[in-house]
């Protein structure tokens, strides 16, 4: 499996973080396919990461638990 680290600055906090995802599931997510769908083993935490780029605290901090 090709794993790969997209690394990303939170636009609230600017803190940066990042997640490891499989290389071609995320390629499948960027050309259209359901992020839920195409990555199913990441958290929901990681895959907000990805659609707004907000950081695990952030996230905790808007939407709570």
């Amino acid at each position: 499996m090709n794993k790969t680290l997209i690394e990303m600055n939170c636009p609230f906090c600017g803190r940066e973080h990042s997640v490891t995802v499989n290389a071609d599931a995320y390629n499948d997510w960027l050309n259209g396919d359901l992020i839920q769908r195409a990555m199913p083993e990441l958290s929901a935490t990681e895959r907000e990461q990805l659609i707004s780029q907000m950081c695990p605290t952030c996230q905790k901090n808007i939407f709570g638990e």
